[in-house]
């Protein structure tokens, strides 16, 4: 069978009614909602219209809540995604979460002309860039990189914008608090996952990097420290910690 002649639906469809009838029947079944072989189709249909009527990306735990007991819906997600492909909107997945959004070749049709009424300085791209590849990298490790230091506005901004976040402490002297990017920024650039961020290569091919670059350059791969090295905050302990300590800082000038 060619690959235009794959049926995805029916596939996943298949799927699942092998996995039923695998399952025992009566008291010796699983507890909760058993799957019935004539409601495979409604299943993808109940999918659906969780995922249109959404007004933010779900994730896999949201969808299972309101689904029947041992569905696989992580390969009712993948059929789905499959039957959009080619259609006027597609389903993609968006940090962890899953949304449908216009195909990317039809984004002409709902571009919108407006000013901006605010940009990011130079300092702030800086900023979040740093953040986003070392993460999580604290306030004094940021200003190493940039050999500037960091002002409060510059953070303000892009914690304003829901790009970053204060993540919370790391467990060494002194105990830093830690910056990383929100799933807000993953959206806006639509990646998947932090790992998506473009590499040496992709940078140089965009024109964003000198083709004369130092032999031992390199970008590091983005990552989280193991959570033995971090006590996060709370979302509670993260906004008091920024009205106690960034809001008594005097504004700084910066390049």
């Amino acid at each position: 069978m060619s690959e235009d002649d794959r049926d995805p639906i029916g596939e996943a469809i298949a799927a699942l009614r092998a996995q039923t009838e695998a399952q025992p029947a009566g008291d010796a079944g699983p507890p909760g909602v058993r799957l019935a072989i004539d409601n495979d189709a409604a299943l993808v249909r109940m999918l659906e219209a969780l995922l249109f009527a959404a007004s933010e990306p779900l994730d896999l735990d949201t969808l299972r809540t309101r689904l029947p007991d041992d569905v696989d819906v992580r390969a009712l997600l993948n059929a789905i995604q499959a039957k959009y492909a080619d259609a006027g909107v597609n389903l993609v997945e968006v940090g962890g979460r899953w949304r449908f959004q216009t195909a990317e070749d039809l984004a002409f049709l709902l571009r919108e002309e407006r000013e901006e009424p605010r940009k990011l300085s130079q300092a702030a791209l800086e900023t979040l860039a740093i953040i986003a590849y070392h993460q999580p990298v604290t306030r004094a490790e940021i200003e190493e990189i940039r050999g500037v230091a960091v002002s409060k506005g510059t953070l303000d901004q892009l914690l304003e914008l829901k790009w970053i976040r204060m993540r919370g402490r790391r467990r060494s002297p002194g105990r830093p608090v830690t910056y990383g990017v929100t799933d807000g920024f993953l959206d806006y650039f639509g990646l998947a996952n932090i790992s998506d961020l473009p590499g040496v290569a992709d940078l140089k091919a965009a024109g964003l990097l000198s083709s004369r670059l130092p032999p031992d350059f390199s970008i590091p791969a983005p990552g989280r420290l193991p959570s033995e090295d971090e006590d996060l905050f709370s979302d509670e302990e993260a906004a008091q910690f920024h009205v106690d300590f960034l809001d008594g800082e005097e504004p700084e000038e910066e390049r």
